[in-house]
C-alpha cells in the first residue's frame, strides 16, 4: 500500500478493532507507523492483536458513555492530542421487524450511532488542524435488504451525522468522512452469511466480480486519514466494487 509519511507517530483511535475490518485497519495504520489505540468487547481477540501489532487495547462497552469518556481522556493524558478517529464499531444482526424489541433497537443505535457521536464529542476538542474523523456507513443504506431495518437506520444516521459534523468541525480544519463498504469477506461474514448462493449474488451485483477483502477497506480508511485526501470532507465513499444499487 502507499506510504503516507505524515501518518508516522499520529495518534489514531479505532473503535471495534478486534476483528474484521477493524483489525485490518489497525494493521494498516501500524504499517504507517502510527500510534494506534483501539477498543472492543472481545478481550481475547483484542489482547492478541495488541500483542502482535503493538497497538494499545482497551476492553470497552460502547453502550456506556462513562467508559467512552474515560477511555478517551486516558489516551489524551498520555498523548496530549488525537489526530485520527475511526468510528468503526457496529453490530448487524438480521432481525425481522416483528422481532425488534425496544431494547435491541436501543442497543443497536447505542453501539452503531451513539458511540460515534460520543467518541467524536470527546475527541474533537483534542484534535489539531489537519485531523480527520472517518465514520463507517454501509452499502445496506443503498440496497435496503430485508431484516436489517434497524441496522440500516443506524447507518442512515451515520451518513447524516457525517455531513453535519463536517460542517461544524470544518472551521477547525478537521475533516469528517464516511466509508461505506460493500459486502466484505470478514471471517464472521464468511462463517455466518456467505453461502455459495450469496457469493453468486455478490459477483452478479458488483461491476468488478472479485470479492472484497477487509484490507481493501482499510486502505480506503487510511487514504481518508491522510493528506492525500485533504480536499475531501463531508462525503460518503462507497467502497463496493460498483454494486448495482437499483
Amino acid at each position: 500500500m502507499p506510504v503516507y509519511p505524515e501518518l508516522e507517530n499520529r495518534v489514531v483511535l479505532i473503535t471495534g478493532g478486534a476483528n474484521g475490518i477493524g483489525a485490518a485497519t489497525i494493521s494498516a495504520f501500524r504499517e504507517q507507523e502510527a500510534r494506534v489505540f483501539f477498543c472492543d468487547t472481545d478481550a481475547a481477540a483484542g489482547n492478541s492483536i495488541a500483542k502482535k501489532s503493538g497497538a494499545v487495547f482497551q476492553r470497552l462497552d460502547l453502550r456506556d458513555e462513562k467508559q467512552i469518556v474515560a477511555w478517551i481522556r486516558g489516551i489524551v493524558r498520555e498523548t496530549r492530542k488525537i489526530d485520527i478517529l475511526i468510528n468503526n464499531a457496529a453490530i448487524d444482526p438480521r432481525i425481522a421487524l416483528q422481532d425488534v424489541t425496544v431494547k435491541r433497537w436501543d442497543d443497536l443505535f447505542a453501539v452503531n450511532l451513539r458511540s460515534a457521536f460520543l467518541c467524536s464529542r470527546e475527541a474533537a476538542p483534542h484534535m489539531p488542524a489537519g485531523s480527520a474523523i472517518v465514520n463507517f456507513g454501509s452499502i445496506t443504506f443503498h440496497i435496503a435488504p430485508p431484516q436489517l431495518s434497524a441496522y440500516v437506520g443506524t447507518k442512515a444516521g451515520i451518513l447524516g451525522f457525517t455531513r453535519s459534523l463536517a460542517r461544524e468541525l470544518g472551521v477547525k480544519r478537521i475533516r469528517v468522512n464516511a466509508v461505506s463498504p460493500g459486502w466484505t469477506m470478514t471471517e464472521r461474514q464468511m462463517r455466518e452469511y456467505v453461502t455459495p448462493k450469496v457469493r453468486s449474488l455478490i459477483r452478479r451485483s458488483q461491476a468488478i466480480r472479485d470479492l472484497i477483502r477487509p484490507t481493501e477497506i482499510a486502505d480506503v480508511v487510511v487514504f481518508l486519514a491522510s493528506n492525500a485526501s485533504s480536499s475531501i470532507t463531508g462525503q460518503e465513499i462507497l467502497a463496493d466494487r460498483g454494486w448495482a444499487h437499483s
